[in-house]
């Protein structure tokens, strides 16, 4: 079921989304070569309670996964797609490239974000990589507009990762969110125009393209996590948004 969000609910849906960007922001700049993963998420879950925030993610179990997630930041790297659990044993290197994926429950309502960074002198090919999938969700952010469709916003998303040479993962994808961490509908980052579910004003929903090489097939790891089957990066970058009448609202937007 798809529950649509009120006026005063989408206010305070962007209150807590700039909380959570500015929370965000702050972690990519700690994300260091020699500092560890396990370090990030006890910034992540400091910041969050200290804004008047809970972390959305710890101890939140998905129905598809078999525990409770222990962490409130999730850190991927390179070839972990999304889901990766912050450990003091995972330390990020010079030429990584991060995903750092964060949820808050703010005034009862979650926001759901998540960008890649590069660590220091990373490869070209891997740079245009993270470019592509950030200007990916551009894109379907643009066609996300009321009247429109979900296949709309997979096709801009898809046409654009394909036509410069990469790959979406399409077993992943965003969600509707805003009274849970995960609700309805799902989001594929691939589709065609005009197809699926039409989106309408209060909707809010979690963009997130996951973009890397050749194909986008994926595996899940013992961990619940997910990498790419064929072992090559991928890049993540996400935004939740409000459908509005007028068009839509970035909730996460960096300040």
């Amino acid at each position: 079921m798809i529950y649509l969000k009120t006026t005063e609910d989408i206010k305070k849906l962007k209150e807590g989304g700039e909380l959570l960007a500015a929370i965000l922001k702050k972690v990519a700049q700690a994300t260091k070569p020699g500092v560890s993963s396990a370090f990030l998420d006890q910034l992540a879950y400091k910041w969050i309670l200290e804004v008047g925030g809970k972390p959305s993610f710890l101890n939140y179990k998905p129905e598809f996964n078999s525990k409770p997630y222990p962490a409130t930041l999730c850190v991927s790297i390179n070839d972990v797609i999304v889901h990766g659990i912050p450990s003091p044993k995972v330390i990020i290197k010079e030429g990584d490239i991060v995903s750092l994926d964060i949820g808050m429950e703010y005034k009862g309502l979650d926001t759901d974000m998540a960008i890649t960074v590069g660590i220091g002198k990373v490869k070209p090919i891997y740079r245009k990589l993270m470019r592509v999938t950030k200007e990916a969700l551009a894109k379907g952010i643009k066609a996300a507009q009321p009247g429109n469709t979900l296949g709309d916003i997979g096709a801009a998303i898809q046409n654009y990762v394909e036509s410069n040479g990469f790959a979406v993962v399409r077993d992943l994808g965003g969600h509707g969110v805003g009274y849970a961490v995960h609700e309805d509908p799902f989001v594929f980052n691939y589709g065609r125009p005009g197809k699926g579910l039409q989106l309408q004003p209060g909707m809010v929903i979690a963009l997130e393209p996951m973009v890397t090489f050749e194909n986008g097939a994926i595996r899940e790891n013992k961990d619940e996590s997910f990498s790419t089957l064929n072992g090559k990066r991928a890049a993540h970058f996400e935004h939740t948004i409000a459908i509005t009448s007028s068009g839509n609202l970035v909730i996460t937007a960096f300040k």
